[in-house]
């Protein structure tokens, strides 16, 4: 059976669970391993990286993997090859595909098509690997996550998205600040609550932090939108994370931010760079929670590409 890994929910809640102990476990050893020898994974990135791409090179090298990093530019993508050919073509040469894209739809193309697993390393609709990272660099904390207040301001983006789908399974209570017309994405948002999260949509980022325990922000123009940067900066100036709203806070509040980040704009230097920002553990959580997917996607053994 071939494991995708496609958002948060392709796992089941037991296995979510039980990825942020395995995480922290790889961690604290700097586990390494051969679980990958043999195989080798194809990183197809249409959208730039630095994080994403390092850990998961570093990731499958230190499980005894090799890597291709293609872009648009080097594949046949470029001249608009249908996904399902790639897809089909992959799965004849290599054991995986590391995938990031625009479009969700794209994504579960290729894992339809082909017969190896696709993880998403982002698409414009969810972000699952950054935010199971945000999750273990919460739980090694506060490894108590149904007692908490986590706060998201700003963008409901891809981000907001996969905190939904987070918030669904380990039960802490989130408190998402956005502008009005700038709501996540209602389809997930009506899952998350039917699947008992605890949301709360307010347009006031006061709101939402007061008392958090975590405040987590993100650009408000990711890329894709680039031409859109100057409205986006007069409308969600309001949401800027800085001093006097982490006053509101919990006393011990921790501030998240995935990275790259524009100070002076959703989050100011002295908050980035100050005693509650956690960012730079949080960097380097990609590198650990990649290789605990890596681990639940191939450690019962993946039939070898060239089927």
């Amino acid at each position: 059976m071939v494991r995708h890994f496609l958002q948060i929910t392709d796992l089941k809640r037991s296995e979510a669970w039980n990825m942020l102990t395995r995480a922290k476990e790889i961690k604290s050893t700097q586990w390494k391993a051969r679980l990958l020898s043999n195989k080798t994974l194809v990183l197809l990135f249409e959208k730039a990286s630095t994080r994403t791409r390092l850990s998961f090179e570093v990731g499958i090298r230190d499980l005894g993997g090799e890597v291709l990093f293609l872009t648009n530019r080097d594949s046949q993508l470029g001249r608009n090859e249908p996904l399902r050919d790639t897809a089909r073509v992959f799965s004849r040469y290599v054991h995986g595909l590391v995938v990031r894209t625009f479009a969700q739809k794209s994504l579960e193309e290729l894992a339809e098509a082909g017969s190896i697993p696709v993880i998403n390393a982002l698409t414009d609709l969810h972000h699952p690997c950054q935010v199971m990272s945000d999750m273990l660099t919460i739980f090694e904390r506060t490894p108590d996550l149904p007692g908490l207040k986590i706060a998201w301001v700003g963008d409901g983006n891809n981000m907001a998205n996969s905190w939904l789908h987070a918030a669904m399974y380990f039960s802490f209570s989130l408190h998402l600040a956005v502008p009005k017309g700038y709501e996540p994405d209602q389809g997930i948002l009506q899952q998350a609550r039917e699947n008992g999260a605890h949301i709360h949509l307010t347009h006031d980022p006061r709101e939402a932090v007061t008392d958090a325990h975590y405040v987590n922000t993100d650009v408000w123009a990711s890329m894709g939108q680039e031409d859109d940067a100057e409205r986006r900066r007069e409308v969600f100036a309001p949401f800027q994370v800085n001093t006097r709203l982490m006053a509101l806070a919990h006393p011990d509040c921790k501030v998240l931010h995935c990275l790259p980040a524009k100070r002076g704009e959703e989050i100011t230097e002295n908050v980035l760079e100050g005693e509650a920002s956690i960012v730079w553990d949080q960097a380097e959580n990609r590198l650990h929670m990649q290789k605990a997917i890596l681990e639940w996607i191939y450690q019962n053994g993946h039939q070898a590409g060239g089927e």
